[in-house]
């Protein structure tokens, strides 16, 4: 690692300087940052790392007074100098002094480069809003509103890269979690780490976090959520049950489970009922009423482990037992003794101690089930959990009768049979797990972070929070670009005020988008409602073009003109489809007219140089060169929650937008003023 980072030294020492007096100084001193540290004697720094406390100085503002945190507390200085480098391979390009943030130049230099398969590190062009994320130590839930392009992920990134430093010898890479939107985006970021000197830390989707529990149960993925239609009703439960009230509500229903009503399984032998649930049901509320449910757990497995030992020596009498050992050969019963002395008193004590071999073996599968809790029903305890809910919450205030809501649970069962789960159910499933088992979650987690917050429910996030509990939470996202949750997200900081302590919370608003150019970005601001705050970075390049076919075939032939033009100065270029299967549709299209681009099926699936084809899902939290929405018309974008999707792909594009439709453009384009874009109208 030290080696990797001194071969990036050489190549690019620094990329600033500072020069500052400190209160009561005669001198000035001068301060150079880089990439990380590096001193040709102990203490001597010849380059501060970009973490440092000093550097803060650097990113927090204009010349003159400045303070900056330490360790051991707040300093001043007179900054008298700030001096920004590009340097490439190890000679200096261009200097500039700047008297305020990052200058815009190297900004407008860094934004103007391609976009790649892999995200980079950039800490050269930390702004001072981004700075303030990187930096909080004070809060335990900092809130990131920000506009696509804005720098979230970026910004995140380089907080971990922060704390890592802060707090080296007392935090590691595997104590923080990044819940992140897609496997693709992960595999799109996991270079940014390594560039700053640090090991990656714990990286996964919620649906991965979710899935490895529960190995036996089909969780909805991401394809199936994005294009699972519901009717009001099951949009109507949807709402309550990814609501807080409900998380509240599960748990109310836990602590009654002391008292009555815990499902139980048989536990089985050979085909056989060999411990009746009736009998386990008698054993668990058999303790006392001050046992929680943890206690309760615990004792019941103790006394199930003893059943089991005394039901070994009734069981070594049987018929089956004598048989076995009767038909062993010699290599079996070497195996049995394993390694133990074979001195017995008598035949009978041998026998005996080969039945006791024979019927633990044979009763290994059920110490198994019952070390793991397999004599819980856990599917039937879930589904009592919803059948009592109206007992538990207002389901009227939901818009939802006593007779949808059984419907519903009907519907549910039947999916649990198959054994399919919903990506909300699941959530609810494992917290009821945690709490009738009395698990408490890892405690050794310190910071968890989460991407696209937008698309959580309030009932995840307080379970994540259960999950978590030491730990400080970064949640960022951009409330315009909910695909999953258009509903909720907008009273999703609401809800976040009764998780969190409001004294220990912050939210910070990025509202300058550096990603697009200007055109792309007012383009973009003016598919939603309310974008009118979303500041577009002054980076010119051409207007969005909006192109209108009369059929699909002149709608591939536009495709396909468009593409050739962007690939001339382009290396990263998307065609966003709104699903899975418009992708699909024109892959097709275009290997048939010998057009070659990469379809992108799965989050599973790396990005790859060259073009690529990638339903609207997929694309979250991405950037590249150029973007051509595919059929951007009225019958696939229609409606106000379908608005926030429609922007969330424009804005992936950093210096080329187009928009393709069949037939008439979709009206969510009806509030963007026309000059602001091309319009063209395709003829063959």
């Amino acid at each position: 690692d030290r080696l990797a980072t001194l071969q990036r030294l050489e190549k690019k020492p620094y990329f600033a300087r500072i020069d500052f007096r400190e209160k009561g100084a005669n001198e000035s001193e001068k301060v150079y940052i880089g990439l990380a540290s590096f001193t040709d004697k102990p203490d001597h720094f010849l380059v501060y790392d970009w973490r440092a406390p000093i550097s803060s100085v650097y990113y927090e503002g204009k010349l003159g007074k400045v303070k900056y945190q330490t360790p051991v507390g707040e300093q001043e200085v007179d900054l008298t100098l700030k001096r920004q480098f590009q340097i490439k391979d190890g000679v200096i390009v261009t200097i500039f002094d700047t008297d305020e943030q990052v200058g815009d130049q190297m900004l407008l230099d860094a934004l103007g480069n391609h976009s790649s398969t892999k995200m980079k590190s950039i800490v050269t062009t930390i702004q001072r809003k981004q700075n303030e994320i990187i930096r909080d130590t004070k809060n335990e839930l900092l809130f990131v509103q920000g506009a696509a392009g804005s720098g979230k992920t970026a910004a995140v990134l380089q907080r971990v890269a922060w704390l890592l430093y802060r707090y080296r010898g007392n935090l590691t890479s595997s104590q923080v979690v990044l819940f992140s939107p897609n496997q693709l985006f992960n595999d799109y970021i996991d270079q940014v780490l390594p560039e700053l000197g640090e090991h990656n830390m714990v990286q996964m989707t919620y649906f991965q976090f979710a899935n490895r529990r529960v190995p036996k149960l089909h969780v909805q993925n991401l394809e199936q959520r994005f294009e699972s239609h519901q009717d009001k009703t099951a949009k109507n439960a949807q709402q309550l049950l990814t609501s807080l009230q409900y998380f509240k509500a599960t748990e109310r229903y836990a602590n009654h489970l002391g008292h009555a009503n815990m499902r139980f399984r048989n536990l089985m032998f050979n085909g056989k009922v060999f411990l009746s649930k009736e009998k386990i049901k008698e054993i668990y509320y058999s303790f006392n009423n001050n046992y929680n449910l943890g206690n309760r757990l615990d004792g019941t497995k103790e006394e199930l482990i003893k059943y089991l030992n005394h039901r070994v020596s009734t069981e070594m009498r049987n018929k089956w037992v004598e048989d076995e050992i009767q038909s062993l050969s010699k290599e079996e019963i070497d195996n049995l003794f394993n390694n133990q002395p074979r001195e017995f008193e008598d035949e009978d004590k041998e026998y005996k101690f080969l039945a006791r071999q024979i019927v633990m073996r044979a009763f290994m599968p059920i110490k198994k089930a019952i070390d793991h809790n397999q004599w819980l029903n856990i599917n039937g305890q879930f589904l009592h959990l919803l059948r009592v809910i109206p007992k538990l919450v207002n389901i009227a205030e939901y818009g939802i009768s006593a007779e949808q809501w059984k419907d519903y649970v009907d519907g549910v069962k039947e999916e649990l049979k198959k054994g399919n789960i919903s990506a909300n159910g699941i959530t609810i499933y494992l917290y009821l797990y945690d709490l009738i088992t009395g698990k408490h979650g890892q405690r050794d987690i310190r910071y968890v972070f989460v991407d696209e917050v937008q698309d959580y429910d309030a009932y995840q996030l307080a379970y994540l929070k259960y999950r978590f509990p030491r730990a400080k939470f970064t949640l960022l996202g951009d409330l315009n670009q909910a695909i999953f949750t258009h509903e909720n997200s907008r009273s999703l900081l609401k809800q976040l005020g009764t998780m969190f302590d409001p004294e220990k919370t912050k939210v910070v608003q990025l509202t300058k988008s550096y990603r697009s150019t200007k055109q792309i970005t007012d383009f973009t601001k003016h598919i939603l409602i309310d974008g009118e705050a979303i500041e577009a970075f002054e980076r010119e390049g051409n207007k969005p073009h909006v192109y209108q076919a009369k059929n699909e075939q002149e709608g591939v032939v536009a495709v396909t003109d468009i593409l050739n033009k962007y690939q001339k100065d382009h290396d990263a270029v998307a065609i966003i489809g709104k699903d899975l299967k418009d992708s699909e549709e024109l892959y097709q299209k275009l290997n048939a007219n010998n057009i070659k681009a990469t379809l992108i099926r799965t989050e599973n699936q790396r990005l790859v140089k060259g073009p690529i084809i990638v339903p609207s899902y997929l694309a979250k939290g991405l950037e590249f060169d150029a973007v051509i929405v595919w059929n951007a018309n009225d019958q696939q974008y229609h409606g106000n929650d379908e608005r926030q999707l429609l922007y969330t792909i424009c804005s992936r594009a950093m210096h080329e937008l187009s928009l393709v439709s069949i037939g008439s453009t979709t009206s969510l384009l009806d509030q963007v003023p026309t000059d602001e874009y091309e319009k063209v109208n395709v003829d063959k």
